[in-house]
């Protein structure tokens, strides 16, 4: 089957030019280990894990195994009064590899559900204890949060948010954003210095302005991924976890990217050695194969909920999905994390990182027309200098010249990303670095 086969007028897709898509068509029909087929039989390397997700390599057998053996078990069960053996057993898997005393899981089916099941779990939890006048939230400028109007009035992406702006929440502020651009253009496996209090802002103008008490959460990425890998400087997020404490405003950590290895441990909490009061999940915890996502609280939070003078007939939290904890993707995520501990990919995810980091710079630092080289973990950003009155047209093009090379990479503003799967070979790491070169030679 070719896309000539294909009638392409019904499916929109998302994040898409599906005009310039419709002229040039990328349709994959096949996947296993690290590479793509498409549907004229190109061999294509994903060099973005299928946007951070698939990160033990495609056509897993172990994980496509559970879901076969699931499905002819249990399909589907409603979360609703009722649970499931392979709910509860998720949970725990997941709570048993959160940081301190993250053990409670609300799970759902994306990022997006996760960003606005934690909003309202912090709205609920403050309420809960008598605190319901915090009602403020707090995000970062360029953070993403998923598509939900939560996760949009939160996030800091303009172009999620200009259209839809009048439907925003209200009493939202932001961060500053933590990227210099003339003292952060090159790092590789640390956290970059800054000689600028960034959080200065945030308690000398925002907590005063809205009066900390008044303040429910601070949302953060612990490194900007969609915006296009920017890791914060160091020490950031360590003050801003004592900043939260000093007022009693609660801590989201988003780490639907960076969450399951990416940074060679299980969470960036872990890596920067910070507790968050809520994590949001989604992407790595079932390889990609089957949607889930979720959000792991503290016990203090669930405890608060719990702690009503209802009668136990009547729900604590008025919140929920259809497919909340869903048995399949449940089966799917047991088997995912179980193949990460069994081939100890976080820790091989590590040591990728370094070779991925070290290519990177050796490649593009000093290259003409590439401003910014940015690694951590296994990923990392190439960013390029931008066409005069065309932002992200060069580094959409490079996109289009890698995929033609056989390799695909992400395009995010002037960035091109790199987040391969966690069983990336070291050939094949070169091979990415040398395509994603000779693509942006020959454009700038």
């Amino acid at each position: 089957m070719t896309t000539t086969d294909l009638n392409m007028d019904s499916y929109w897709l998302p994040f898409t030019p599906n005009r310039h898509f419709k002229q040039q068509p990328r349709v994959f029909v096949a996947a296993s280990g690290m590479h793509f087929t498409t549907d004229t039989g190109q061999q294509v390397l994903d060099g973005i894990s299928s946007l951070w997700c698939v990160t033990a390599g495609h056509n897993r057998k172990p994980i496509n195994e559970a879901i076969k053996a699931q499905l002819d078990t249990l399909d589907y069960a409603t979360a609703f009064q009722a649970g499931n053996d392979k709910a509860f057993a998720a949970a725990k898997m997941v709570a048993d590899l959160a940081p301190g005393d993250l053990n409670k899981v609300l799970f759902c089916s994306s990022g997006s559900e996760a960003a606005d099941t934690a909003l309202k779990l912090a709205l609920a939890y403050h309420r809960a204890r008598g605190e319901g006048h915090r009602n403020i939230f707090i995000g970062r400028e360029k953070g993403y949060h998923g598509v939900g109007f939560g996760g949009m009035s939160v996030g800091g992406i303009p172009a999620n948010r200009k259209v839809f702006g009048a439907a925003l929440l209200p009493r939202v502020d932001h961060l500053r954003f933590t990227h210099d651009p003339v003292q952060h253009a090159y790092y590789n496996g640390v956290e970059p210095q800054s000689e600028e209090d960034l959080l200065a802002e945030l308690e000398q103008r925002i907590l005063p302005l809205h009066s900390p008490e008044n303040v429910a959460a601070i949302i953060v990425e612990p490194i900007a991924g969609s915006a296009g890998w920017y890791v914060p400087p160091q020490g950031y997020l360590k003050r801003l976890r004592q900043i939260c404490d000093q007022h009693g405003i609660l801590l989201i950590f988003d780490e639907v990217i960076t969450g399951f290895g990416r940074l060679g441990v299980s969470f960036a909490a872990d890596y920067f050695d910070v507790v968050p009061d809520m994590l949001t999940f989604a992407k790595g915890v079932s390889n990609g194969v089957i949607p889930l996502g979720g959000v792991v609280c503290r016990d203090k939070l669930y405890a608060a909920m719990m702690n009503t003078n209802a009668p136990e007939h009547v729900i604590e939290f008025f919140h929920g999905y259809t497919y909340s904890g869903h048995p399949v993707a449940c089966a799917a995520a047991i088997a995912t994390l179980n193949v990460f501990k069994q081939e100890q990919l976080f820790a091989r995810a590590g040591q990728m990182g370094k070779l991925l980091g070290d290519a990177l710079h050796a490649a593009f630092k000093g290259m003409p027309g590439v401003v910014s080289v940015r690694t951590l973990g296994l990923a990392g950003a190439v960013e390029v200098a931008p066409l005069a009155g065309a932002p992200g047209k060069r580094a959409y093009d490079i996109f289009l010249d890698c995929f033609q090379k056989g390799l695909l990479v992400r395009p995010a503003g002037e960035n091109i990303v790199l987040c391969p799967a966690f069983v990336v070979e070291p050939a094949q790491i070169e091979q990415m670095v040398a395509t994603l070169a000779a693509s942006i030679k020959s454009r700038v």
